[in-house]
């Protein structure tokens, strides 16, 4: 097995905690929205923003470093944190259409398939 899986999955055990950890302190809210995990994916996202332009200007961190804290921790903190960099990278290199056309896809095939698995299992129960 290759090492950046076991960085993968150290950072992903991490997130994942770091995840339930603050959930568990935030506070409840009155409005009817999910917004404990509304907030681990925006404070994700923020973390994945700041962390790749600082990998690409100021730290060139080790391999391994970067499967920890990209993929293994921010993707088990938050999958949406991968999704906006993915966005992000698509963005920024000016494929705007194709970007905006992965969100669109992104957003309604999930929902989608989400109900396509609720539906499915309703079937056979």
């Amino acid at each position: 097995m290759s090492s950046s899986y076991i960085f993968i999955g150290l950072g992903g055990a991490a997130g994942a905690i770091a995840r339930v950890g603050l959930m568990r302190i935030l506070p409840s809210f009155s409005l009817s929205l999910p917004l404990k995990i509304l907030c681990v994916n925006v404070l994700g996202c923020l973390a994945i923003g700041i962390l790749t332009e600082v990998l690409a200007l100021y730290w060139n961190a080790p391999i391994n470093m970067r499967h920890f804290l990209v993929q293994g921790f921010l993707g088990g903190f938050t999958t949406f944190s991968a999704f906006a960099l993915e966005f992000g990278l698509l963005y920024e290199k000016g494929s705007h259409f194709t970007a905006l056309a992965y969100v669109a896809l992104s957003v309604l095939l999930s929902i989608g398939f989400f109900f396509l698995g609720l539906k499915t299992i309703k079937l056979f129960a």
